[in-house]
């Protein structure tokens, strides 16, 4: 049997990858103008289109991790669920364009996710922004780094005027009316940046109660916790990750101080739809 890396040769390995793969996606994406037409936008469900760029970079992120981990499960967006995984004590969850609508349209609120899970929970996280230049890298138990500077959450403690992020799409179906008096709320696209953007401190929170997957989430959540915060559904049960059904109901992310009245305020609030 090949020797496991060690966690942090393992987080090196992902590193490299999000930034191999981020330099294949970034030949189809334009800042500003809709993504090039060589990236073959298609539709793989109801409002979850499908790229060419998703592909080329689960692919390219499938053969570099499992190529250095074969012991290694392995759950991603792009490829089609083996249940196998279930089998492994170390999985990797990947989502290699999280936000493909933002990538498609333009704007640089995408990004690569990339977790290792051992026992149901992450202990290593890599979430890449090619298109800002940004890499955020966890380690459980040795805090979050955005490139080589440690980094933390806000310490808040105050709900009222608490600074938000929200999605695009749930922003412009209304879910996010009922708090707009109450934070200051900024949309953005993909949860995995919104997760890390909240995990060094340049915002307060961020939440969804939208069903999720693993892969969108798996590596925000240790970016999160690992850098002081607090992660968990709507009822505040952690997650445990490698589930047999990955999708969850509900994503509540804040720095901390502000996890528990955050639950409170959510309590009457339901849960939206399934729009998929």
């Amino acid at each position: 049997m090949p020797v496991r890396p060690a966690i942090p040769d393992s987080l090196a390995i992902m590193t490299r990858a999000a930034h191999e793969a981020g330099i294949a996606i970034m030949r189809y994406f334009r800042l500003g103008q809709t993504v090039l037409a060589s990236a073959e936008v298609r539709d793989k469900g109801v409002n979850n289109p499908l790229t060419k760029a998703d592909l080329e970079a689960d692919a390219l992120l499938r053969d570099r991790l499992l190529g250095t981990h074969p012991d290694c499960g392995w759950l991603s967006e792009e490829t089609a669920d083996n249940p196998d995984r279930l089998n492994h004590d170390r999985i990797f969850v990947v989502d290699p364009i999280d936000g493909t609508k933002e990538f498609i349209a333009g704007l640089p609120q995408f990004a690569l996710s990339l977790a290792l899970v051992e026992a149901g929970r992450p202990v290593a996280a890599c979430i890449h922004n090619p298109a800002t230049g940004e890499t955020f890298t966890a380690i459980e138990g040795q805090g979050t780094r955005l490139g080589e500077q440690a980094v933390r959450t806000t310490s808040r403690d105050a709900l009222r005027g608490a600074t938000c992020l929200a999605s695009r799409s749930e922003t412009a179906r209304g879910d996010w009316e009922p708090f707009l008096s109450e934070w200051e709320i900024r949309t953005m696209g993909s949860i995995a940046y919104k997760l890390a953007l909240v995990a060094c401190g340049r915002w307060d929170m961020t939440f969804t109660l939208s069903p999720k997957n693993e892969w969108d989430f798996c590596a925000g959540a240790l970016l999160v916790q690992e850098a002081g915060g607090r992660v968990s559904h709507k009822n505040g049960e952690p997650f445990r990750f490698n589930q047999t059904n990955p999708t969850v109901r509900s994503v509540l992310a804040t720095n901390g101080p502000l996890h528990a009245p955050l639950l409170a305020r959510l309590t009457d609030i339901p849960f939206a739809p399934n729009r998929r």
